[in-house]
């Protein structure tokens, strides 16, 4: 089963790009805007961006420092015409996208995406629909299509930043409160994340589970991935967003897989459909940071494994994945020590960085994660977490070194390999959710170059206790 793709529904074969993109991929590791790096999408080498793209990308704003930006929810947004109807990216108090440099073609360092996935309650059918971003007076590139939903359609959206703080305003003073939409809890904000009726979409889903309409296929099996000690396992489970061995970062839960389609030339943004690659000329892919793509994009074909897809309603049903599907999987096929938000993540801790226990549940609620306390949950409380970072994930990147390092990099600034990328950001994670206050050893020791990215890790795989840790492995 390694390789086939996990689809919701019957799909069409996807249609290859005819066109070389260049794609702006923005990982980083630990929370700072660091390790941003073109990446050539598929295997022909794209040709480099001309001086007026790369002057688009990467020019500093007036104000080049800005960590935060608003984007204008538009009006029913769960609704199909709602999904068609473009967001809009500024500044925030008021400041224009041009004063702030929050405008998609600076993407790489403010650029923000949104995502939703649909489900048809009395069918259980899955679908993705990625609503487009543009910049504040702005037109799209390509006016984005209607998708056609049911009129009952349960309708979760999801949304990423590439700054630091994403502040959502709506395009009526009741937009965001109709749709469910939340970006923090009692004014304290996750920061690069937010939801809109995540919590009835997972109800929903769940519902459509109990009553047999939605079947989640199993996540597949490698015959590549290896046991602790390097030894070729037969037919070993693939991983799933809540797996320890793949929660790159501090949070295994972190934004959407959403891509889209940049005009270098205008700043003009477009939905990534294979229609609007071919009429896009020099386009350029543009990513949010992600580990669900990290494991969608990267780990899934590195391991022989494929994620979770359902149709894409803006492309011609061609299969896609999302963060909210990724969810779904992992919800279905929860691994026995579960790596969920964690509490002492900077994206649900409270004023002062305090531990926010309501916080975190309401983030894990938008994406259908045990509350914590519940069932499931004890493996990622915040000593559990650090240990199980470096007792599960350590040995399965030692075990798994070879394999990984011929893996492609997503940020070449953080890693020169799937294997130091991934490396440095566990390191980075054992530090900023400070790990070292249990009585914890970062296990990974970095070779560096001279810019500062990991071009070698060595690993200490022996097993660590944490102090305080009742749930970990």
């Amino acid at each position: 089963m390694g390789g086939v793709p996990r689809i919701a529904l019957q799909l069409s074969a996807p249609v290859a790009l005819g066109l070389a993109i260049g794609l702006v991929l923005a990982f980083q590791a630990g929370s700072g805007n660091s390790g941003t790096d073109p990446v050539p999408l598929g295997a022909p080498q794209s040709p480099s961006l001309s001086g007026a793209a790369l002057s688009l990308l990467t020019t500093p704003s007036a104000a080049s420092t800005a960590v935060a930006c608003e984007l204008i929810v538009p009006a029913d947004p769960l609704s199909a015409r709602g999904l068609a109807t473009p967001y809009q990216l500024t500044g925030v108090d008021g400041a224009t996208p041009a004063q702030s440099g929050c405008r998609m073609s600076n993407a790489v360092k403010l650029g923000a995406f949104v995502q939703a996935t649909i489900l048809d309650p009395s069918t259980g059918a899955l679908s993705v629909y990625d609503p487009l971003v543009v910049t504040q007076g702005t037109r799209p590139a390509v006016k984005p299509t209607v998708p056609p939903i049911p009129a009952d359609a349960v309708v979760t959206i999801d949304f990423g930043f590439n700054g630091r703080n994403l502040d959502l305003a709506g395009a009526t003073p009741a937009t965001l409160a109709a749709a469910g939409c939340v970006s923090g809890q009692g004014g304290s904000a996750f920061g690069q994340i937010a939801f809109c009726n995540g919590v009835a979409f997972f109800r929903a889903v769940q519902q459509a589970e109990r009553g047999g309409l939605l079947r989640v296929p199993s996540p597949g099996t490698s015959d590549k991935i290896a046991a602790s000690g390097g030894a070729l396992g037969t037919g070993r489970a693939c991983p799933v967003t809540r797996n320890f061995e793949v929660a790159a970062d501090q949070a295994s839960a972190d934004n959407v897989t959403t891509e889209y389609l940049l005009n270098p030339l205008t700043g003009q943004t477009a939905q990534d459909t294979t229609s609007n690659a071919g009429n896009i000329a020099g386009a350029t892919l543009l990513f949010s940071r992600s580990d669900d793509s990290l494991l969608d994009q990267f780990l899934d074909p590195a391991l022989g494994c494929s994620p979770l897809q359902a149709p894409d309603l803006a492309d011609n049903d061609q299969p896609a994945s999302s963060q909210a599907l990724d969810e779904i999987l992992a919800g279905a096929y929860q691994p026995k020590i579960a790596a969920l938000m964690p509490e002492s993540d900077a994206a649900v801790l409270g004023p002062g960085g305090a531990l926010d226990p309501a916080k975190a549940d309401l983030y894990r609620s938008e994406l259908g994660q045990p509350p914590v306390g519940g069932r499931g949950s004890a493996a990622s409380d915040p000593a559990a977490f650090c240990q199980n970072l470096v007792d599960i994930q350590t040995p399965f990147l030692a075990a798994n070194r070879a394999l990984l390092a011929a893996g492609q990099s997503p940020a070449t600034t953080v890693g020169d390999s799937l294997l130091t990328y991934m490396a440095a950001r566990l390191s980075a994670s054992f530090g900023n959710l400070g790990c070292q206050r249990f009585g914890l050893t970062d296990p990974v020791t970095l070779t560096r170059n001279g810019a500062g990215a990991a071009i070698g890790a060595a690993f200490t795989i022996s097993s660590q206790r944490a102090s305080g840790s009742a749930g970990a492995s």
